[in-house]
């Protein structure tokens, strides 16, 4: 295969390819490029290896340019980057790797062209354009890795146990792979994640979970978590998820398997939205129904109290996973803990004031809050599933009118603390907040307007029966 013509719509591969000529450095572009350019996928970043010093290489283009092009060196590598508007191009030599037991870092030598691309994860990625005056644009495949990507096939160029011992992440690379592009792995390969699932926990957390949050943001993310469960990968990292999975049964009732349960959520979800923290959301919203189910012989099973549980426990998942412990997670939190209301928002007899709460409560997040309660629809009864839907249209109209006329979705108390402290000359103390939650709980329950003139009639009422009286101003 000679892929001369693709190469030509970048002039950088002209570029380097004469640099590298002149310096006499064996060159090729190779991995991710090459597997995505044969695919016909963007990509914004370009790897070159050469045979000799990838440092010097870079060094050497970088001074071709009329203007600075940013290079930054990592010599404990062996690595080059240069940036060229919203590209990257590495530029590494040719090597080979040796691993220790017990760490991913390896060993590093130089080495041919060979042994740098059988160093590598999969097949697919094991392939190589040559940038040579001899054979420019001529593709290096010794994996069969073409092969591999009309099969649609995940496999490891060497002895899968091999690749994966030495460096445990490839692991979650191979189901990323599968999940990203939509790919079967190979069955010998997939016996040796089964094998070799143990080995990840000498992979720091933050790697492991820029592999999984890559997988959640496929377009049909629940492919990659059964391939991790079925491995046995999610066992390493996230209990809490595995045990989600399972029905159990009594006096012939049952309740559903809440991990695929989880998935299919997930899916519909996705379906509608490319925010991470909302997947997260999803992937969540049940995490705590297996510490709360109990059986009841009249009503069978139940999850009470698993929305608060859930919101309870997303702190420490996060924190165990290394993801952020900011307001994302505040975020992800609070759509856990929400994320039955709307259901009991269904029935026609819904008040306004609970309207108003629920808006008071998610805030700027409850349309994220009822695309997730969308998604939590799952049934394999189309008319059931569709009666919901249309249940959840009316909630999201009578939230439109409600918001519309309270204006309570970023409640700002129309009586500040400080206003409450100047017109009855008092210092700052607890009374204050009483006044100002009493004002606010009338608000939501309707009772008064929200707007500065009934909170201000309401807050000089509430402070008369407190034995408050406003100071008479000179």
């Amino acid at each position: 295969m000679n892929l001369s013509e693709k190469l030509a719509a970048h002039p950088i591969f002209t570029r380097v390819a004469q640099v590298a000529a002149k310096e006499g450095l064996e060159t090729y572009v190779v991995g991710g490029y090459v597997r995505d350019l044969i695919l016909g996928r963007p990509s914004k970043d370009i790897d070159f290896t050469c045979v000799g010093s990838g440092i010097h290489l870079a060094q050497e283009v970088a001074k071709t340019f009329e203007f600075h092009v940013p290079l930054s060196v990592f010599k404990n590598f062996g690595t080059a980057m240069l940036k060229l508007d919203d590209w990257e191009l590495e530029f590494v030599g040719a090597r080979k790797e040796s691993y220790r037991q017990d760490s991913r870092k390896p060993l590093v030598e130089d080495g041919t062209l060979q042994e740098d691309l059988e160093r590598r994860d999969f097949t697919i990625n094991s392939m190589a354009i040559s940038l040579n005056p001899d054979n420019y644009g001529e593709l290096i495949d010794p994996f069969d890795g073409i092969k591999h990507i009309k099969a649609k096939l995940i496999k490891t160029p060497l002895e899968p146990g091999i690749t994966f011992s030495d460096d445990p992440l490839r692991m979650m690379r191979g189901v990323r792979f599968a999940a990203q592009l939509d790919f079967d792995i190979e069955s010998e390969t997939f016996f040796a994640l089964t094998t070799y699932a143990p080995r990840l926990q000498i992979i720091s957390a933050e790697r492991i979970i820029d592999e999984l949050n890559k997988i959640i943001l496929c377009p049909k993310p629940s492919y990659g978590f059964k391939l991790l469960f079925a491995s046995k990968l999610l066992h390493e990292f996230f209990p809490e998820m595995v045990e989600l999975q399972g029905v159990d049964s009594v006096d012939d009732k049952s309740h559903k398997d809440n991990f695929y349960h989880t998935l299919q959520v997930l899916d519909n979800l996705c379906l509608a939205t490319d925010n991470l923290w909302l997947r997260w959301a999803a992937i969540l919203h049940d995490i705590a129904k297996p510490a709360t189910k109990r059986f009841h012989p009249k009503v069978g099973w139940t999850f009470h109290g698993h929305e608060d549980k859930g919101a309870r426990m997303t702190p420490g998942i996060f924190k165990r996973l290394k993801l952020p412990m900011d307001e994302r997670m505040k975020y992800v939190q609070k759509l856990v803990r929400l994320h039955l209301r709307p259901i009991a928002l269904v029935k026609d007899e819904v008040t306004d004031s609970a309207l108003r709460r629920l808006l008071f409560d998610a805030g700027d997040d409850i349309d994220d809050l009822m695309a997730l309660c969308r998604a939590d629809i799952t049934s394999k009864n189309n008319k059931k599933v569709q009666k919901y839907l249309e249940n959840f249209d009316r909630v999201e109209e009578k939230l439109k009118q409600v918001e519309e006329k309270d204006q309570v979705r970023n409640f700002q108390p129309p009586v500040s603390g400080e206003e409450i402290m100047e017109t009855f000359g008092i210092s700052p103390s607890k009374i204050i907040g009483d006044i100002k939650e009493e004002i606010k709980e009338a608000i939501l329950e309707g009772r008064i307007q929200n707007n500065p003139e009934e909170a201000r009639q309401l807050m000089l009422q509430i402070a008369q029966e407190k034995g408050l009286y406003p100071i008479q101003k000179p």
